[in-house]
């Protein structure tokens, strides 16, 4: 079996990313290929992250800026670390997560796509769709869905 040369990993800060991340590590050291590490975000004004916090709670970590996106990839790099990955790159990309994922894709030439399997199988990703599901679908590379929830 020829090992993956590219592994390109999603990440929103999220516990279930982070697992998502590690698992992509761990492929990307024992195979010794490169990880590139994608954060999507949308520009957010402070004022509009605030109030969202204060309804979101939990939730609230998907609403980020550029600044946040920087704070959860050097997490992201520093548990790649820990998995043994070292030829990581980490990038913000702003968009919509299933895109902003596709294009690093194949700006990146990546044969392996991981990403955590949230939102699978909630209702609101049966009924409006999830990144998991939609990745798998519009992928034309390997797609690895780790079990993170």
């Amino acid at each position: 079996m020829v090992a993956y040369q590219t592994v390109v990993v999603g990440t929103d800060g999220s516990k279930s990313s982070y697992a998502a991340v590690d698992r992509a590590a761990s492929v990307a050291a024992d195979s010794g290929a490169k990880l590139v590490i994608a954060c999507a975000y949308y520009p957010t004004r402070q004022a509009d992250v605030e109030k969202a916090q204060d309804v979101l709670g939990d939730e609230a970590y998907q609403v980020m800026g550029s600044a946040p996106a920087e704070d959860t990839l050097h997490t992201a790099r520093e548990r790649a670390a820990a998995q043994g990955a070292t030829n990581v790159e980490s990038i913000p990309v702003q968009g919509e997560p299933v895109a902003t994922l596709l294009s690093v894709v194949k700006d990146h030439s990546a044969d392996l796509l991981v990403v955590g399997n949230r939102g699978l199988n909630t209702l609101a990703g049966r009924i409006l769709g999830s990144v998991p599901a939609e990745v798998a679908r519009k992928s034309t590379i390997d797609v690895l869905i780790v079990h993170t929830t």
